[in-house]
């Protein structure tokens, strides 16, 4: 839906961009003309990206990298900001996306548990925003903040309380920032995705279900699953300039579920003690199978 050659300029850094959402955001930057950064814990994995995006776009225009950033560390998040403004200069934009998730009751949650998603959600988000918020405040750079929440902001998410109380805090920090850094030219905004299935997440929030099992939900009042290209499209605009008066705002793409009373995981409240286990299994085994595939 956008001309060519839209972002040529721009210079676009998404974490968690080697897979799902932030891979397809990354294609779209790329196919519209921008110089695109993207990190992920595994080196291999966004390198892998990297290069069949380019492979796959070599008349774009565009420029697409992938770096190994652990988000969960300041000091690699400083250190991999250093060699993007060192490649280039200034960022024009960010995607907080990278993120981790799985279906628990709250009475079996760990502390590691606890910890393995906000300290990516919450905390990485928060140190990679600032990260790159001080370099565009010293340096008087204009910039947007695009951050990919979902629709528990709103109304909780039961089940996934990790996970919701984290994406509620950078709910918070949109708001708060859109107003402290906003005078400065750095606006911030956000993403309320509904189902966008992905393999990776998907396993972990619907155990024993396919991704392709699951593309008509009668919940969602437009009766079907979000398509990963009209995500991209939402990002894209509010990543470029000519979004430029939109600040602080949280914007659902859910086919108007949340406003239906889905969007979470409420009918989970059935669930026995059999369930449970058999959704753990499920969730392990596909824990396993994603280290399987890091190892090869």
């Amino acid at each position: 839906m956008f001309r060519d050659g839209l972002m040529k300029g721009q210079r676009i850094l998404i974490t968690g961009g080697g897979t799902g959402l932030g891979k397809v955001m990354a294609e779209a930057c790329l196919m519209l003309g921008a110089e695109v950064y993207i990190w992920g814990r595994r080196g291999g994995v966004v390198e892998e990206t990297a290069k069949e995006l380019m492979d796959a776009h070599p008349t774009s225009g565009g420029r697409l990298v992938g770096m190994a950033c652990d988000i969960r560390v300041p000091e690699a998040i400083h250190d991999a900001m250093d060699q993007v403004w060192a490649d280039g200069g200034a960022l024009t934009g960010l995607v907080n996306n990278a993120a981790g998730n799985f279906i628990s009751r709250t009475e079996d949650l760990s502390p590691r548990g606890f910890d393995a998603i906000a300290n990516i959600v919450f905390r990485g988000s928060f140190f990679v925003t600032l990260d790159a918020g001080k370099r565009w405040l010293a340096e008087g750079k204009h910039a947007s903040v695009v951050s990919i929440l979902t629709t528990w902001v709103w109304h909780g998410g039961p089940f996934t309380v990790p996970s919701a109380m984290s994406k509620a805090g950078l709910n918070v920090m949109t708001q708060s920032l859109a107003v402290e850094w906003g005078n400065r030219g750095v606006r911030f905004n956000a993403i309320a995705p509904g189902p966008f299935p992905t393999e990776g997440a998907w396993a972990r929030l619907n155990p024993g279900s396919t991704t392709a099992s699951e593309t008509k939900d009668p919940t969602i009042p437009l009766g079907r699953n979000g398509e990963m290209r009209e995500l991209a499209n939402l990002a894209v605009y509010l990543l470029d300039p000519g979004s430029a008066y939109v600040n602080g705002q949280t914007i659902a793409i859910d086919g108007g579920s949340h406003l239906a009373g889905g969007g979470g995981f409420n009918r989970l409240a059935a669930w026995g003690d059999k369930e449970w286990e058999a959704a753990r299994e499920s969730i392990k085994s596909a824990n396993e199978a994603d280290r399987a595939k890091r190892t090869v």
